[in-house]
């Protein structure tokens, strides 16, 4: 199955996207995990309409006006919001929370969340999952 294109003229959609946003969530099965913060590294590419409207000659640059365009800043602040709600016992329920948030805002069409939790084995750097939602 071929990737998609987040970024891609022929559907006017742009690539945002959040690289290593470094939290520590209550999130796990364990008893354990349930009493202590663990850090998480979360990744967030979304594809998102270009408000150029399917107007593929329109000039390269829009008007420079945050209101246009998807905030990387919004998304961080909601990614924040959600780990900070409170205990989740799994990194796929966190995931599709992120997505479910992200695709709340009608311009993105494609949200893939990838969690990371970064301490649970010693002799692996990272242990996850990665998940993608479109907009119906």
């Amino acid at each position: 199955m071929d990737q998609p294109r987040y970024a891609d003229a022929a559907r006017a959609t742009r690539h945002v996207f959040i690289r290593d946003l470094m939290m520590h969530a209550s999130i796990g099965v364990y008893a354990h995990e349930h009493t202590a913060m663990q850090r998480v590294r979360i990744n967030i590419d979304l594809a998102v309409t270009d408000d150029a409207g399917g107007n593929l000659s329109r000039a390269a640059v829009g008007q420079d006006e945050l209101g246009r365009v998807v905030s990387y800043e919004d998304i961080i602040i909601r990614a924040r919001q959600i780990v900070a709600a409170g205990h989740v016992q799994l990194v796929e329920t966190l995931a599709e929370r992120l997505c479910e948030a992200c695709l709340l805002d009608e311009r993105i069409l494609v949200a893939r969340v990838r969690v990371e939790k970064l301490d649970v084995f010693a002799d692996a750097a990272a242990a996850g999952v990665e998940v993608e939602r479109r907009r119906c």
